[in-house]
């Protein structure tokens, strides 16, 4: 295989995507200005496109909870066109599809395109802070690398598009709302934007190690579920008759400590996490309602029913104790996955031919959850293989944290990484 030449003035695009994806974040089901921007720049390289709209089901959706016509008009004001927001109907997300023409393989390969809901530092010792592109959209970061991804999959487009007459087969791009949360990736799978492939790729940066390392199939993935608690008590008032009210705020807060005291489980790993409490309304007001967002994650399904169950008992436990009633919302969910052998040592082959590339693992065990799961599920259960690749990037603090940033120089590793799997995939015999 002669490996793919990547002009650097890609690479200064790609970097300019990336910095526009990173200044306007957009959480999970409300990416209509980076589903635009991406539609935008596919169509003008000749990729068909098709908008989540035309294969979503609302019945798959989980956590989607939307003012969508606000989010348009934001979306519109932060400058995405009109016309592809109007085309996208009320969904983010979108696919492309490259067909070479000649009989091939199918590949599919998915880009996560959501930020996380936190706020980012602002002060010149962070890098897009300094350089002006740090987000603009208050609570809200690309604190997990996904601008990158987006932008790794836009350039790794124009370069496949510019290089199909190497190709056969069909190159499928996935291009994914909210997989923070674990909401989008089951949605997309149950929309069929994967079936028929009988190869799937999908990567992420950082994962805490250095620029130039390449793990060319993950593993170990926690099996996961998002949900939100709700606590309906009475209000009162706090000083004449705090006997009459019902306390949510209590039953909250005694779940919360309680929901993290649970007992670990001998058969793997278990994680549980309170990420927001809310509740209140005045100091002399006994607090009538609460809510709740939380995550319990396990080292398989076995041990994932079970964190997701005791959390269960303790919920209802306090609600119990405190006379309110409870209400749990399932908001996101995803399985385990594994990394085909096979594919790996593919990408093997390729990362050893691609540029910026330090050390290579064929293996490498997550520490967290990926709805992309979903889809690496669905294709090995039709016959297909699927890798998960870590592309590490160097970056001054962990993900989901407010200084968090990669390493720009990572996303040319991953694009030529992707470039030269897809030619070993797809690539005519030469």
């Amino acid at each position: 295989m002669t490996p793919l030449n990547i002009p650097s003035g890609l690479k200064d695009e790609m970097r300019l995507w990336r910095r526009d994806f990173h200044k306007y974040p957009e959480r999970g089901w409300t990416e209509f200005r980076t589903t635009a921007k991406i539609a935008e720049q596919l169509a003008e390289c000749g990729w068909p496109l098709r908008f989540s709209k035309d294969f979503l089901r609302a019945e798959d959706i989980m956590g989607r909870d939307v003012d969508v016509e606000r989010e348009k008009s934001r979306a519109t004001a932060q400058g995405a066109d009109e016309k592809l927001i109007a085309e996208m109907g009320g969904y983010t997300g979108l696919t492309a599809e490259l067909d070479a023409g000649r009989e091939g393989p199918v590949l599919a390969l998915r880009f996560d395109i959501d930020c996380v809901e936190c706020r980012e530092a602002k002060d010149e010792r962070h890098f897009p802070a300094r350089e002006g592109f740090s987000s603009v959209n208050d609570g809200l970061m690309h604190s997990c690398g996904h601008d990158g991804h987006a932008a790794v999959g836009l350039a790794l487009a124009r370069l496949l598009m510019d290089e199909r007459k190497r190709l056969c087969g069909k190159v499928v791009l996935i291009f994914q709302p909210a997989e923070e949360g674990v909401c989008g990736g089951y949605a997309m799978a149950r929309g069929g934007v994967a079936d028929g492939a009988d190869y799937f790729l999908t990567m992420h940066l950082g994962l805490g190690r250095p620029t130039g390392s390449v793990v060319c199939g993950m593993g170990g993935f926690l099996c996961s579920t998002k949900f939100d608690a709700g606590f309906a008590g009475a209000g009162a008032h706090a000083g004449a008759e705090p006997e009459r009210g019902r306390n949510a705020l209590l039953a909250a807060a005694s779940a919360a400590l309680n929901l993290h005291a649970i007992a670990p489980h001998s058969g793997g790993a278990t994680r549980v996490n309170v990420g927001v409490l809310r509740a209140g309304e005045g100091r002399n007001v006994v607090p009538p309602a609460a809510l709740m967002k939380i995550e319990t994650r396990g080292e398989d399904a076995q041990v994932a029913k079970y964190v997701y169950g005791r959390s269960m008992e303790v919920l209802k436990g306090a609600a119990a104790m405190y006379g309110v009633s409870l209400t749990v919302t399932k908001q996101g969910e995803t399985v385990g996955a594994e990394s085909d052998a096979e594919l790996a040592a593919t990408v093997a082959e390729a990362a050893r031919a691609s540029e910026g590339v330090t050390r290579i693992d064929e293996y490498g065990k997550m520490a967290g959850s990926d709805d992309a799961c979903w889809l690496m599920e669905r294709i090995q259960r039709g016959g297909g293989k699927a890798a998960y690749i870590g592309i590490g990037a160097d970056s001054p603090a962990g993900h989901h944290n407010e200084r968090f940033d990669i390493d720009e120089a990572a996303m040319d590793v991953a694009l030529s990484v992707l470039a030269n799997s897809a030619l070993l995939i797809c690539g005519r015999k030469e």
